[in-house]
């Protein structure tokens, strides 16, 4: 399960999760980094996609700057069922993606791990609006603050002019 590092998080950076190996990641390592962190899901609808459009935008942009973080989810649909190594088998030979896959995690209710309490609080309210399904996608500035957060049916694609104004691109 992921940690958290202090006991009043000021930015993604005071977070630690696991990757899909089970080793903890201290988020910090990403200080200075445009993030997209985005819970993912092999058997949805929308995986196909998704996949295909982060790695454009990783390939265009992670030399400048950017991070993609997926965090595989189960709890919408049960669309994630597989153990880290299958999602990680799927994710790198179906998409090539080189991007890091984390741990399968909860993102809503009780279980939901500590950095998504916080993505959840810092955009879209006090209420900790729940992610409503597979992709929902948070972006984060170089200072580790949520600046914006996408639906899960909004296309990556669509959040490039934001990343590249992150990015100091014009």
């Amino acid at each position: 399960m992921t940690t958290e590092s202090t006991k009043d998080p000021t930015s993604v950076y005071d977070f630690t999760v696991k990757d899909s190996n089970g080793n903890d990641v201290d988020l910090a390592t990403y200080k200075g980094k445009v993030l997209l962190i985005i819970n993912v899901a092999s058997k949805c609808g929308l995986t196909n996609s998704n996949y295909a459009e982060l790695n454009q935008l990783y390939n265009k942009y992670k030399d400048k700057g950017l991070e993609i973080l997926a965090f595989p989810c189960n709890q919408f649909g049960e669309e994630e069922p597989g153990s880290n190594d299958q999602i990680v088998d799927f994710v790198c030979t179906r998409f090539k993606s080189e991007f890091p896959i984390f741990d399968k995690i909860e993102v809503n209710g009780e279980n939901s791990i500590p950095l998504y309490k916080f993505l959840k609080t810092a955009k879209w309210g006090i209420f900790k609006d729940d992610i409503q399904w597979n992709f929902a996608k948070f972006l984060v500035d170089r200072d580790g603050q949520v600046v914006d957060r996408y639906y899960p049916t909004t296309s990556p694609l669509s959040a490039e002019q934001d990343i590249r104004k992150l990015l100091g691109i014009v």
